[in-house]
């Protein structure tokens, strides 16, 4: 999955401007970057929601406009953020709309498609929870539903936006390393929008970061720590960093842990909210003058 240089223009404002990105194949990647910088657009640009003012998306090689509607839904899913459902909708009922992009001109289901419904349902441990109605469930479990229903489709991509969001720690957690499972097992490609600059880091095999329309930079993370700015944490490749305005000194183990080091007090970057954090790019020079 591949956009080239391209440019998103919503009424009469240009919301992306001349963006080229390269998804890595079998890959987590994640797109980061401030609020309003146009995260959401991509992600929708590459999912065809938003057509292409300038430039154009392909996926192996083929421009995504050739695609019919069911042919590129086979390939590639997308959950927005915060999906909605009807009240009296099941985990089943929702996990089996999956498989809309595979039946045929009558939408009747088979015994294949009841197979990948249940296939789903395990990857994702739903099975015990799929005559319940999705009304009942927590917001961890909603979400793994709808992370089900994804997966029904049998997608070659899986595109989140946002899938943390309104998620405390524990079910934050429960959802990315359910996406590292699906990755690693299935070889599934993710691409994510995400916030949480250490979920980012910890979880993703390639990063790339917005900021105002334009694609700052992109790249491998590294388990190399920076102190940069008000005491901020970074640990992106060259110059991807966070400014936070506020941070802390911490010793709680799941804090250690989110931020992936082992031991000792840390100054721990405040990224959970965006109100407070601000993306920016120093070249390494930059970065080894503020250490």
């Amino acid at each position: 999955l591949q956009a080239n240089e391209i440019t998103i223009r919503i009424i009469d404002k240009i919301i992306i401007h001349g963006l080229s990105l390269s998804v890595p194949e079998g890959k987590v990647t994640s797109i980061i970057g401030p609020n309003g910088c146009g995260k959401s657009t991509t992600l929708k640009a590459l999912a065809r929601i938003w057509p292409c003012y300038k430039g154009n998306v392909t996926f192996n090689g083929e421009d995504i406009k050739k695609f019919s509607h069911r042919e590129f839904a086979q390939k590639l899913a997308i959950l927005t953020q915060s999906p909605q459902s009807p009240a009296d909708l099941t985990v089943k009922d929702l996990v089996e709309m999956g498989r809309f992009p595979h039946r045929n001109w009558f939408g009747r289901k088979s015994m294949e498609d009841d197979a990948h419904v249940e296939w789903a349902l395990g990857q994702t441990n739903m099975l015990g929870m799929q005559h319940r109605l999705l009304s009942t469930l927590s917001g961890g479990e909603r979400q793994r539903a709808w992370i089900a229903m994804a997966l029904a489709q049998r997608p070659q991509v899986l595109l989140l936006d946002e899938p943390t969001t309104y998620l405390d720690i524990c079910h934050q957690l429960e959802v990315m390393q359910l996406l590292e499972k699906l990755n690693r097992e299935l070889q599934l490609t993710v691409v994510m929008v995400i916030h949480d600059i250490n979920h980012a880091v910890q979880y993703s095999d390639h990063i790339a970061v917005i900021k105002e329309g334009y694609l700052v930079t992109e790249g491998k993370p590294q388990i190399k720590f920076y102190i940069v700015g008000s005491g901020a944490l970074s640990a992106h490749n060259r110059e991807i960093g966070v400014s936070p305005i506020r941070s802390r000194r911490c010793n709680d183990e799941r804090a250690l842990k989110t931020t992936g080091l082992k031991s000792g007090k840390v100054r721990r970057a405040m990224s959970q909210s965006q109100k407070n954090c601000q993306i920016f790019v120093r070249s390494p020079r930059e970065m080894g003058r503020r250490r």
